[in-house]
């Protein structure tokens, strides 16, 4: 019946810890960065059943993980592509991310796909450095989702799968269990705009689906979907009661105590 395999679902899903990641983005200074993290580390209890990462912006990395609580990861928001030191003027490696200390990455950032002023990276280079880093020792949030118009025109998982197909690509079936998929519908990004929670569903679903499909279905199973498009306390709970949302990519929110409204609106 389908009560049953909805059960069934639901029992599978719960296997899955939530990951709620923080992307500060280029923002903060070390005296509004410690401000932030006396918030955070008298923030309470953090529910046993999620996985709680923030990254800061690179210069700050270290300062943040020798002040901030032990039962918040760190992680970078991005790597270069060359796995060893060298001639990369500019790049933070891998290794180097790792030796700090860090966990966690994000690769393929929407923001970073479409450039700052110059040429955005392409889905084969996001897939590139989602191997380099996940040999490295380190876990990926790699991030994928389409543009408004191709919302509108009813692209959007062509367009996520034409993001994950390198990906999937470039790793071996164990490397899967170092990564997390960030969904991030770009139109809803730092624009107030949330897809609802059945839009995101749905969405979330039919990428589990295309892991099953293309990479392994035990792995699509496992895998964490989080969502990445103006969550906040206020909407948190809707989108996290979803049996697909496995967590979220926090932007905005994750500059306030906000964060923590979040966290906890993880289903109990």
């Amino acid at each position: 019946s389908t009560n049953k395999s909805t059960k069934l679902f639901v029992s599978q899903q719960s296997d899955r810890t939530y990951l709620i990641g923080g992307n500060w983005k280029c923002n903060g200074t070390s005296e509004e960065n410690a401000k932030l993290i006396k918030i955070f580390n008298e923030a309470g209890t953090i529910p046993s059943n999620v996985e709680v990462v923030v990254c800061p912006s690179m210069p700050h990395l270290s300062a943040v993980k020798s002040e901030l609580r032990d039962d918040i990861k760190i992680g970078a928001q991005n790597c270069g592509n060359n796995v060893k030191g060298g001639a990369y003027t500019g790049e933070t490696a891998a290794f180097q991310i790792k030796d700090l200390g860090c966990e966690w990455v994000i690769i393929g950032h929407s923001e970073r796909r479409s450039g700052f002023g110059g040429e955005g990276e392409s889905s084969e280079l996001c897939a590139q450095k989602c191997k380099i880093a996940v040999d490295a020792g380190l876990k990926v949030m790699f991030a994928i989702g389409e543009q408004k118009e191709e919302r509108e025109n009813g692209t959007t998982m062509a367009v996520c799968a034409s993001q994950l197909e390198p990906l999937a690509k470039e790793l071996s079936a164990d490397d899967w269990d170092k990564i997390a998929i960030a969904y991030e519908p770009v139109w809803a990004i730092g624009t107030g705009l949330t897809a609802t929670p059945e839009m995101a569903q749905a969405t979330h679903a039919d990428i589990r689906k295309w892991i099953s499909d293309n990479v392994d279905a035990a792995i699509a199973n496992k895998t964490r979907i989080q969502y990445g498009g103006s969550m906040k306390g206020a909407n948190a709970v809707g989108l996290l009661a979803q049996p697909d949302i496995d967590g979220g990519l926090i932007g905005g929110a994750s500059l306030k105590a906000d964060f923590f409204n979040v966290i906890n609106g993880i289903p109990k």
